[in-house]
C-alpha cells in the first residue's frame, strides 16, 4: 500500500491536523486538499474547489488518480460527496448522506437514540413554534432546545427562563438564524454532570474507540457567553475510565451502528459521542459524524500508526483494531479567535509569534482560517489559529500550549485562559 494519493475535503485546522497525520504515512505519494487555507500548505497541495462542489470533487479525485477521499467537513457529507465516491468506485472515509442524518438532523437523531435503546435525555421534537415553545414552557428550567440541522456548533441553547425560551423559538425557529435547519427543534431535559467526547473509528459494522477528550465550547472563561464551535480540548480526561469509553462503545455506538445497518445506510468513518457522565451513569447528548474540531487537532497529535492505512480500512470494511494506536502522552489545544468571534469574525489583521511559538518543543500550530501574503499571515475567519502540545502530563501539555500562546498576536485576538481548569479542579 504505497504511492497513493488522498484528497482531504475541507478548510479549518481539523483538515490541516489530518493532512499533517496523513503525511506521516510512509502509504501516501501526494495530499491534496479541498479547498484548504494557506496555512496547510507545508502538508497538502491546496485544490480551490469548495466541499459542496460534489461533482467537481469527483472530477478531480478522477483526474488525480486518488485513491481515498476523506471528508472533513460535515457540509461535504449532507450535500452527498460519499455517495457520490462510491458510484464512481472512489474508496471514501466518511457517511453517505442518510447516514450522516445521525448528525445533520437531530430529529433523525434522536428517534434512532429512541428506537435503539441508547441512553439519552427525555426529549420531544416540534416543526410548530407555538407548540415548541408550551412544551418548553412546561419542562423544569434549564431545558435545552437544539435546531434540528447543521448550525457550526451553535445552533443549542440551554433556557433557563420563559424569556430565553421565547428568544431561542424566535431566534431559531421563526427569524431563522440557522436557516432551514432551524424548521424543526429538538426540546430535551438538561443533563448534569461533565461533558466529555469521544470518537470511534468506523468500518460500517466494527468499531475502535479513542481516548477521551473534552472540549470548551463557551467563548469566555468560566464556560460564559454565547456557544462556539470550540474553543479548546484536552485529551485525554484524566478521570475518564476505560469503563466509560466500553460503555460508549455496546450502548451507544455499536446499536446505532446496527439500526444504521437494519435501515440501509451502513456508517463508515468517524463516529463521535458527546457525552454526559455523572459518575456511573453516561448519558449520549448527541451524535456526530466526522471529526470533531478541535477534537481532531489533538487526536492527530496523539496518533500513533499509519493513518492512511485506518482511514483506507474502514472505507473498505476491513479495520482493525491493532492498527489503531495512541501516544501514553496529554494532548491539549488552544483556538485563538478573531475580534467579534462567535457573532462575525474580522478578517485581514496581521498574525505575529507564529515562527517563535513553533519553535517551542512538542507545539504544532494548525492553521483553521488564515491567508497567506507576501510570507505573512493574516486572519480569515472566526477560528484563526489552532495551538497545539502534547506532554507527558497534563499540566506539561497545558503549560506547553500557553507558553506558545503567549507569542503569537494579532489585532483583538480571543482565547480562553482556563482549557484544562474544569478537569483539574474534578482532579
Amino acid at each position: 500500500m504505497q504511492n497513493n494519493n488522498v484528497l482531504v475535503v475541507g478548510s479549518g485546522g481539523r483538515e490541516h491536523a489530518l493532512c499533517w497525520q496523513l503525511a506521516k504515512s510512509n502509504s501516501v505519494n501526494k495530499i491534496f486538499c479541498a479547498p484548504g487555507n494557506d496555512g496547510m500548505k507545508d502538508s497538502a497541495e491546496l485544490v480551490k474547489i469548495d466541499f459542496t462542489d460534489i461533482n467537481k470533487l469527483i472530477e478531480f479525485a478522477l483526474s488525480n488518480d486518488v485513491t481515498l477521499v476523506v471528508i472533513g467537513q460535515e457540509a461535504a457529507s449532507e450535500a452527498g460527496l460519499a455517495d457520490a465516491c462510491i458510484k464512481n468506485n472512489i474508496a471514501v472515509f466518511g457517511p453517505t448522506k442518510e447516514a450522516a442524518k445521525i448528525e445533520t438532523s437531530k430529529v433523525f437523531s434522536k428517534q434512532l437514540m429512541r428506537q435503539a435503546n441508547i441512553p439519552t435525555a427525555e426529549f420531544e421534537t416540534f416543526n410548530d413554534p407555538k407548540l415548541a415553545r408550551d412544551f418548553a414552557y412546561s419542562c423544569p428550567k434549564p431545558v435545552v432546545i437544539k435546531a434540528d440541522g447543521l448550525a457550526t456548533g451553535k445552533g443549542v441553547v440551554i433556557a433557563s427562563s420563559n424569556q430565553e425560551i421565547d428568544d431561542a423559538i424566535q431566534n431559531i425557529m421563526i427569524d431563522k438564524e440557522f436557516g432551514k435547519s432551524g424548521n424543526s427543534v429538538v426540546i430535551e431535559d438538561f443533563l448534569k454532570g461533565q461533558e466529555v467526547s469521544t470518537h470511534a473509528f468506523c468500518d460500517g459494522n466494527k468499531s475502535v474507540m479513542f481516548p477521551s477528550s473534552q472540549d470548551h465550547k463557551q467563548i469566555y472563561d468560566g464556560d460564559k457567553g454565547p456557544n462556539t464551535g470550540g474553543m479548546g480540548v484536552i485529551a485525554p480526561v484524566p478521570w475518564v475510565t476505560e469503563n466509560h469509553l466500553d460503555a460508549a462503545n455496546k450502548t451507544m455506538i455499536q446499536p446505532a451502528l446496527k439500526l444504521l445497518n437494519d435501515l440501509g445506510s451502513p456508517f463508515t468513518g468517524t463516529l463521535y459521542p458527546g457525552l454526559m457522565i455523572a459518575r456511573s451513569d453516561i448519558k449520549l447528548l448527541e451524535f456526530n459524524s466526522r471529526f470533531g474540531d478541535p477534537e481532531c487537532e489533538v487526536y492527530m497529535r496523539l496518533f500513533e500508526g499509519d493513518l492512511y492505512k485506518v482511514l483506507y480500512d474502514c472505507a473498505t470494511g476491513s479495520l482493525s483494531e491493532s492498527d489503531v494506536k495512541w501516544k501514553n502522552e496529554f494532548a491539549a489545544t488552544v483556538i485563538l479567535a478573531s475580534a467579534g468571534y462567535p457573532k462575525s469574525s474580522h478578517k485581514g489583521d496581521l498574525i505575529s509569534g507564529l515562527a517563535d511559538a513553533e519553535q517551542i518543543d512538542n507545539v504544532v500550530i494548525f492553521h483553521a482560517a488564515t491567508y497567506e501574503k507576501d510570507g505573512q499571515y493574516y486572519t480569515n475567519g472566526g477560528r484563526v489559529l489552532a495551538v497545539t502540545a502534547t506532554g507527558k502530563t497534563l499540566d506539561d501539555a497545558l503549560n506547553i500550549v500557553y507558553k506558545a500562546v503567549g507569542y503569537i498576536s494579532f489585532e483583538g485576538m480571543q482565547y480562553r485562559t482556563d482549557i484544562g481548569k474544569r478537569v483539574q479542579q474534578i482532579g
